[in-house]
């Protein structure tokens, strides 16, 4: 009613506000148009008409208020019209209060003398661009004129956003370039890729709002190796006898680039020759004398043919013809003297000479020819291939055919089946050890013999290359940790399980024990892994028989998500329905270089429906979990029993889990044969005693201490290679020198151990010992050497076990034997701390000189923070039995309380000062005791 008393008002002044063409409904010139808020900043909405006594807005079916409207009215010139302009702002919170069906929306109504017209909707939408991409484009490496495709889906956003893309930081466009595609849902596609178009590729998405840049994606355009044409065959390599012709081609046609694969085959071809030996020419017998001619002369011959000379054999040595006087020289011409007798001795003096040098000329060429044959007969037994050292050391050069980008199978020598006593053991902590633990372990063979760098056969294999050979018909990586107590033989993802069984029952990843108010520990030995059920526990008068035991299936590996590795063994405690009034203490291996700019590790907690599900990150703070990672274990404080494990993902190619190698032998039994077995296996505890099962049921040797490896998650594989093995008492099979393992095969191993074999041969049953080096590599990383010096003799020496479970016989503990800090020293410092102190001498305090000062709200929920805190320190120092780092806080402590408040000291901070004597009191007390005393306390 108020607007159409407006607009009644405004029709008496109509004869001055019409144009003088009557009788039209209003038309619009300008109808508003779509508009979009950009952050706070209000947009206008206009529209114009003519002719028209009055323009409004509805908005939402609701009629804006007058006053919000901007008119003015002014004379079109071309048609005498007067036109009349509205204009609104509409501002962000008039967009996010309306909650309707649809979008915000306005309209124009224009009113003339023969009624309204109305303009089209124009919607107000709030811009915004979401940060994250959808989909991120993946790096690939492709081969050359292959396609190249890059997804790219842009973040959310309102308008939708455009998207272009970036090689190098520089602008790609489908325009200047027919081989690029980027219409395709916002794809780009590369329909032969050309060693140009490698490169960082970035997704650049925009709207009005913002611009956002996806993750770098980094195409590599690889060309793979082609051989060269072979050479002309080489002359035979030696003047007499069997010999060796080589030819030769190179991986240049084209040369591998990127990262490309080396060529197949053998860049060396031999062939045997037979070199005919050269046959020196003989003189046969003389002719007989000629007739005495008119000079008084005779003459003789005599030819090289018994035999003549063939093959550069040499001519004979003097004269083919002989002439004498045959007159006694009493032969005279023209009264002067032809010849001069010759004495008959001195004739007979120079045929001795001649004859004895050729009969030393003949014996020293057949000594040669023997020496030569005999030579020939001993190296023959290297095969055609080996016949010269320098064909090994320069002319074989084994390159790799690359079928696949990725998850090239591990090669083996799957021939071996070594049958050895064993000799070097290896050991662990956490665990209960007498002193007599160390007599367990047999010490390494200790042979003194001197490595000379004499012979190594060089595959002249370049950095990135693979090494593969065809003829290794089942050859794939072993799961080493898989249920030892049966045979097992399927494949699955490319795995096999070793054949034959381990003996290791599931029972030695299990430990349990019976536990009431005092607590306890239990230890799964050799494995990193414990639990500590701290006193008061478990409420008084009740029990609970608790178990812990490792996971050794596929099934949790297979469940993980994208690049998540696990970096420790997957651990489960119980029962199910476990009751306790305070956390427990868990201790777990694992094998991560922890760095928070390169590691994103979560704990993780399986499902009823076995999948796993996040507890908390390491790096944050969470008040159901407590985590604290130190360099090779994470201790955990768990209120549900359950399955958990210890997960990692690689922020960055920096990220390095670490590996741990270890070299074994064995000498295969009645055979020339020893092999050399190297395992690659994640470093912890658990993951390394899959090699010590499989090696178990071998027999095998440690030849060597185990070594640490840092692996980077720089995508580059691991190369293993033999060197220096002595050439003229052991040979090994070519191109077996250099194996290869592929970066996921080892990075994705989740603790199942890797390796690879060397099949050596001794020429002698008299050589006796071994010495070489095995360098493990990664491409573009760290190397190990690992030295072997053994003895390869067979022995009937009884086999010394290596350590299992046997080795650490104590895995539960029971009541204050199982702990470190003596009950009545922890009871009084829980009654000092757990009270809040307004001299700041509480249990965060304590926390604080404990390094345990991250995450305190944990601690500040439970009920006796201290006595949580100091579980957790049990935890973390179970494998020393020093107090001193208890003592040296308390007495920390007690010196920041002394120097705040010195005139109060002799009263709340005395019982500190008789806390932290007693500690040191109950130390001294606790070592002597348990050196003597222990044994008896143990149980389980």
């Amino acid at each position: 009613i108020a607007f159409m008393g407006f607009y009644g008002a405004t029709g008496n002044a109509q004869p001055d506000s019409l144009p003088s063409v009557q009788g039209t409904l209003p038309h619009f010139i300008q109808e508003p148009e779509d508009a979009y808020i950009v952050k706070s900043n209000p947009i206008k909405l206009r529209c114009r008409a003519a002719p028209a006594l009055q323009i409004f807005f509805k908005c939402n079916g609701e009629w804006v208020h007058q006053n919000e409207h901007f008119s003015q009215e002014y004379k079109d010139l071309n048609t005498g019209l007067k036109v009349r302009e509205v204009m609104i702002n509409v501002s962000r919170q008039q967009v996010e209060d309306f909650h309707g069906p649809e979008d915000y929306w306005c309209l124009c109504v224009a009113w003339s003398h023969l009624g309204t017209s109305k303009s089209r909707k124009a919607t107000v939408r709030i811009a915004y661009l979401r940060k994250n991409f959808e989909q991120d484009p993946q790096g690939k490496e492709v081969p050359i004129n292959g396609m190249i495709v890059l997804h790219c889906r842009p973040p959310e956003g309102v308008p939708v956003a455009e998207v272009e893309w970036l090689k190098n930081e520089e602008l790609v466009s489908s325009l200047t370039d027919d081989n690029i595609d980027t219409r395709a849902d916002h794809n780009l596609i590369i329909n032969e890729a050309r060693l140009s178009d490698s490169g960082n590729y970035t997704c650049l998405a925009s709207n009005i709002v913002a611009k956002r840049r996806s993750a770098t994606a980094t195409v590599i355009v690889y060309v793979n190796g082609g051989w060269s044409l072979w050479t002309e065959w080489s002359p035979c390599n030696v003047l007499c006898g069997r010999g060796v012709q080589k030819r030769s081609r190179t991986c240049t046609n084209p040369a591998p680039l990127n990262g490309g694969a080396f060529c197949e085959g053998m860049s060396v071809q031999k062939i045997t020759c037979n070199a005919l030996c050269p046959i020196d020419g003989a003189w046969d017998k003389w002719s007989e004398w000629t007739l005495c001619n008119s000079q008084c002369e005779r003459q003789r011959s005599r030819e090289c043919n018994s035999p003549a000379p063939r093959h550069r054999g040499k001519m004979c040595e003097g004269n083919s013809e002989a002439t004498e006087n045959c007159t006694d020289g009493l032969c005279t011409q023209n009264r002067k003297l032809l010849h001069d007798v010759k004495p008959q001795s001195m004739e007979s003096s120079n045929d001795v000479a001649l004859y004895s040098g050729l009969g030393a000329g003949i014996i020293a060429v057949a000594i040669l020819v023997v020496a030569v044959m005999l030579y020939r007969k001993n190296r023959s037994e290297y095969g055609v291939d080996v016949i010269d050292s320098s064909a090994l050391t320069g002319g074989f050069q084994s390159f790799n055919f690359k079928t696949t980008r990725q998850g090239n199978p591990l090669l083996l020598n799957s021939s071996m089946q070594p049958d050895l006593t064993v000799g070097r053991t290896y050991s662990t902590p956490l665990c209960f050890q007498d002193s007599a633990d160390k007599d367990l372990f047999d010490p390494l063979p200790d042979i003194k013999v001197k490595v000379q760098s004499s012979f190594m056969v060089s595959l002249g294999v370049a950095e990135r290359a693979e090494f593969h050979a065809k003829a290794a018909a089942e050859t794939f990586p072993r799961d080493l940790s898989r249920d030892y107590c049966s045979t097992m033989d399927r494949r699955k993802k490319g795995l096999l399980t070793l054949n034959g069984p381990f003996n290791i029952c599931k029972e030695q990843l299990r430990t349990t024990g019976v536990f009431g108010h005092p607590g306890g520990r239990l230890v799964v030995p050799n494995t990193g892994v414990s639990l500590l059920v701290p006193h008061r526990a478990v409420a008084e008068n009740m029990s609970w028989e608790m178990h812990v035991l490792i996971n050794r299936g596929e099934a949790s590996v297979q469940t993980l998500e994208g690049c998540e590795i696990l970096l420790g063994p997957e651990v489960t405690y119980g029962p199910p329905g476990l009751d306790l009034l305070c956390p427990v203490a868990m201790t777990i291996a694992h094998c991560a270089e922890v760095d928070a700019e390169n590691w994103n590790i979560q704990l993780k907690r399986k499902t009823q429906d076995s999948k796993w599900e996040d507890v908390m990150s390491v790096e944050d703070e969470s008040t159901s979990c407590y985590c604290l990672m130190d360099l090779t274990s994470c201790h955990l404080l768990l209120d549900q029993p359950g399955s958990y494990a210890l997960v990692g993902e690689p922020l960055t190619q920096a990220a390095i889990k670490r590996l741990k190698l270890a070299v074994f032998g064995s000498m295969e039994a009645g055979s020339m044969k020893y092999s050399l077995r190297v395992y690659c296996v994640d470093d912890t505890p658990h993951a390394f005693q899959g090699v010590v099962a499989a090696e178990k049921t071998k027999g095998g040797q440690l030849l060597e201490e185990p070594k640490m490896l840092p692996f980077r998650a720089n995508t580059f594989s691991l190369q293993v290679s033999i060197q220096d093995v002595p050439q003229f008492l052991w040979s090994i099979k070519p191109f077996t020198t250099c194996q290869e393992f592929s970066f996921p095969q080892v990075w994705c191993s989740n603790q199942q151990p890797l390796y690879c074999a060397f099949s050596l041969e001794r020429y002698s049953p008299a050589t006796a010992q071994l010495s070489c080096k095995i360098s493990v590599r990664q491409v573009k990383g760290h190397e190990q050497i690992l030295q072997v010096y053994t003895a390869v003799a067979e022995t009937d020496k009884e086999s010394v076990p290596f350590f299992m479970q046997t080795d650490c016989t104590i895995t539960s503990q029971t009541g204050p034997k199982a702990f470190k800090i003596p009950l009545s020293i922890r009871q009084r410092i829980c009654a000092t701390f757990d009270t809040a102190n307004a001299k700041g001498k509480d249990w965060q305090l304590l926390a604080q000189k404990l390094h345990l000062d991250r995450n305190l709200g944990y601690f500040a929920k439970q009920q006796s923070p201290s006595a949580v805190i100091l579980s957790l320190w049990e935890a973390r120092h179970q494998d020393t039995a020093d107090l001193d780092s208890l003592a040296s806080a308390l007495e920390e402590i007690s010196k920041i309380h002394s120097k705040s408040s010195p005139k109060d000291q002799d009263e709340p901070e005395s019982d500190l000062n008789h806390i932290q004597a007693s500690s040191l009191c109950e130390t001294g007390k606790l070592t002597s005791h348990k050196t003597e005393d222990s044994a008896p306390e143990y149980t389980g």
